[in-house]
């Protein structure tokens, strides 16, 4: 079969992960827009990413793309961006990207045994763009976050600093929808510091719903949901309440659907400030810790971009807000339980000292109120929180998400079940409501739980609510924990106790009752 522009070749080999061997080359050059090109799928598709050319460049200058130049019979090496590998991908073509036209492929096989590359390759490094110190700044979020970037080849180095306490994180990527800053549907990366393992992350978290990831869907990293982490860690380092990091991600991917290609164009960015979890990943930002206004950046242009004008290190700490007065309900046997917002500094963080997603449970229409509960008495829970219900002894929640062996080390004592095939499922799953804010304020703009409750709008979903019946057994722990079955610190505190013993507890009422 005749190629297109006479291109062909010798038996194309794989050196290593990374770098691929094509003998005897001919390609008469005559493409408007081609380049070599590798993607996922049984055939070449404009889902593809470029590979530099043999000297390591798939730019010219002013920083736009060089279609291939005519090849008569020669010997190349080309290595694939980014870290990407030849096991990421199904083939690679010469490829016109305007007319979106296959020149021609090579599938790549699936059963490949190869070295690791170690730089081994023909092609020398002098190519390869300097670390220099990237020119162009941009200030968000009240001058909280700067964002610096470089284009390098194929890859933009970004550089990420905010005024941000050691267990918050800086989320900045591409808007959801152009011309409107939009977090669903965003690719962002989640820089920050992980207590946990004492290093700095760069994470690649795709949004695909206001929610918490659960394995499936809501704000996850990529890797989570069966993608790959394009960013590319360089350097990390916090100093004086200024964490800096500093990444690379490539133009183009090869995951069309969790990932935005950087168009050659000014493209809507998006940044927030959040905490991160205790599995170091981002929970849910305040409204206000998001940009609202349509940022565009032009991450290809050769034109300098300074519009930092202030220094992060001028930004006075945010003061400690007094947290609300916990809730405590200790003479009720029916507990109405519903969704709400969290209160921001004032509520569930400051008052379980744990990061929380934006949403809790509302308990009798207080805010994860501490509920006390006899031995031996039985006790009914009206659930309206969707398909998510469960009293356990974890104090963090999310029975559903986790895998076989952390749900071994967990005792559930009501609101799940398991079928057949021995699968838990929530027992308890009514129809959704939530306390909707009717206000655009802050939360941390009331001083008491009181207060703020009246900004709020209760809005149900069509349905019925769940009835949990739970008769406490004698051999319940002291303290459970009522949770959501899916997602992680949305309740608090159950105390047991026994008969009769309820009036001997150093109580404190609630400001609502």
């Amino acid at each position: 079969m005749l190629l297109a522009h006479g291109l062909r070749s010798g038996n194309i080999s794989i050196l290593d992960s990374k770098t691929i061997y094509i003998p005897n080359l001919h390609y008469d050059g005559g493409g408007p827009d081609a380049y070599f090109w590798v993607g996922n799928g049984t055939e070449p598709s404009h889902f593809g990413i470029k590979v530099p050319n043999e000297v390591g460049r798939s730019v010219e200058k002013h920083n736009h793309s060089a279609p291939l130049r005519g090849y008569q019979g020669e010997d190349i090496e080309i290595v694939l961006p980014g870290n990407l590998t030849v096991y990421d991908i199904n083939w690679l073509a010469v490829w016109c990207v305007e007319y979106r036209h296959n020149f021609g492929h090579v599938l790549i096989p699936k059963d490949l045994d190869v070295p690791p590359a170690l730089g081994q390759t023909k092609i020398t490094t002098s190519s390869t763009p300097p670390n220099k110190q990237a020119n162009n700044c941009k200030e968000m979020l009240q001058g909280r976050v700067q964002v610096q970037w470089q284009l390098m080849g194929e890859d933009v180095q970004i550089r990420v600093s905010g005024r941000i306490r050691e267990d918050q994180y800086v989320a900045f990527g591409l808007s959801g929808k152009e011309g409107k800053a939009e977090m669903l549907g965003g690719d962002v990366v989640v820089i920050g510091y992980d207590n946990r393992t004492g290093k700095f992350i760069a994470e690649d978290y795709y949004m695909s719903d206001f929610a918490q990831c659960d394995g499936k869907r809501g704000v996850c990293p990529d890797k989570r949901v069966g993608g790959r982490n394009d960013a590319v860690f360089v350097h990390g380092e916090r100093k004086n309440g200024i964490t800096t990091v500093t990444y690379t991600r490539p133009l183009r991917t090869n995951e069309p659907v969790k990932d935005k290609m950087i168009p050659e164009r000014e493209t809507t960015v998006i940044a927030a400030i959040g905490p991160l979890n205790s599995q170091g990943e981002a929970n849910a930002h305040e409204r206000l810790d998001k940009t609202t206004e349509d940022i565009r950046i032009d991450f290809t242009s050769p034109r300098n971009v300074h519009d930092c004008t202030n220094s992060l290190y001028d930004i006075p700490d945010e003061s400690e807000l007094e947290p609300w007065t916990p809730a405590v309900i200790t003479d009720a046997d029916t507990f109405t339980a519903r969704i709400g917002p969290t209160g921001a500094k004032r509520g569930y963080s400051r008052i379980t000292g744990t990061p929380s997603w934006g949403i809790a449970w509302y308990i009798n229409d207080l805010l994860i109120p501490e509920i006390t509960v006899e031995r031996g008495q039985t006790y009914t829970f009206i659930v309206e929180g969707g398909n998510d219900s469960s009293n356990s002894a974890s104090s963090e929640g999310g029975f559903g998400q986790k895998s076989e062996s952390e749900q071994m080390e967990q005792t559930v004592f009501a609101g799940v079940n398991y079928d057949s095939k021995g699968f838990p499922y929530p027992t308890a799953a009514g129809r959704y409501c939530e306390w909707i804010r009717n206000t655009v304020d802050n939360a941390d703009n009331y001083e008491t739980f009181k207060s703020f409750f009246q900004t709020l709008e209760l809005k149900c979903d069509k349905g019925d609510p769940a009835k949990l019946e739970w008769t406490v057994q004698e051999d319940i722990p002291d303290l459970v924990y009522y949770q959501c079955y899916t997602h992680n610190h949305l309740g608090w505190k159950i105390h047991v106790v026994d008969a009769g013993g309820k009036g001997y507890l150093n109580i404190r009422y609630p400001e609502m009752c």
